[in-house]
């Protein structure tokens, strides 16, 4: 079993809550909307990571991260973009088991067409009043576990 850290709009933020939760998975996932070129460093510290860059991650250090990736762990294949509404092709014809997205700021997770897409939402400054969240996804060669974990930001 692998377990996935999943993480999203961080927009420069990587709060202690976030990589407190991430120590101990296998890979980290960072879906979009990184914001600062120190971010995905720190994470690489607590584990492998694979980055893509979001619509506002537009400096000069942004151009080493994709706007989209395909990863296969585990015997399975994973598509990462940042904006769901930019998918442009049916994952389960591809033969994709995940599609992982971000941008939306609202945590996500749903089985279609036996794909499973999550979108951890936001770890990163509150926007609205959406929860802080990211997702930790426990991949088997029989089985996808997604959980959303909500980031206790204390008092």
């Amino acid at each position: 079993m692998l377990r996935i850290g999943i993480i999203s709009d961080t927009h420069g933020l990587l709060r202690p809550q976030a990589e407190q939760r991430l120590v101990g998975v296998d890979h980290i996932v960072h879906s979009g909307d990184i914001g600062a070129p120190d971010i995905i460093p720190r994470l690489r510290g607590i584990a492998p990571v694979t980055a893509i860059r979001g619509n506002i991650d537009t400096g000069a250090w942004a151009h080493d991260y994709p706007e989209t990736a395909v990863l296969r762990l585990e015997g399975r294949s994973i598509y990462v973009l940042h904006d769901l509404q930019q998918l442009r092709f049916d994952p389960a014809l591809r033969g994709f088991d995940v599609v992982v997205s971000g941008h939306s700021h609202r945590s996500r997770t749903e089985t279609i067409d036996g794909v499973l897409y999550i979108n951890p939402g936001s770890a990163g400054p509150r926007r609205f009043k959406l929860p802080i969240t990211l997702a930790i996804l426990e991949l088997t060669a029989r089985s996808l576990q997604p959980v959303i974990e909500e980031l206790d930001l204390g008092a």
